[in-house]
């Protein structure tokens, strides 16, 4: 992140992080995080994604911002996929092939149920 440089910039600095923060918070709206570190890319990461995100396309769901991260640390469990709905605690799910990520989303993300079988405990 580059420096900032004046008082005008600070400020939209920090209105840009509280919008997020809020929109963190909005009953309603959905996080999807894929762990994409090298481990997970390895273990088909990216296969995961793309099943996510064809599913938010053919069903057309709106309030579900999909992002990646890094490594979680828990390379064994890889592809890992986190859910966060609202302000509710995130659910962390493990081992997430294609056809789990699309089982998560139209479980947890539509039907609000998370899928037990596959959340990790942490």
């Amino acid at each position: 992140m580059p420096a900032i440089k004046s008082l005008e910039e600070l400020k939209r600095v920090r209105e840009e992080a509280l919008a997020k923060k809020q929109m963190k918070a909005t009953p309603g709206h959905i996080q999807v995080i894929v762990a994409m570190g090298t481990c997970g890319i390895a273990a088909g990461a990216r296969d995961t994604m793309k099943s996510i995100l064809n599913f938010i396309e053919v069903e057309q769901l709106s309030g579900v911002t999909v992002t990646q991260t890094g490594c979680m640390g828990m390379c064994e469990q890889e592809p890992i996929v986190q859910v966060i709905v609202g302000d509710s605690a995130k659910v962390t799910y493990g081992k997430v092939n294609p056809e789990v990520a699309s089982q998560i989303m139209k479980q947890h993300v539509q039907g609000g149920m998370p899928v037990k079988d596959r959340v990790l405990p942490i």
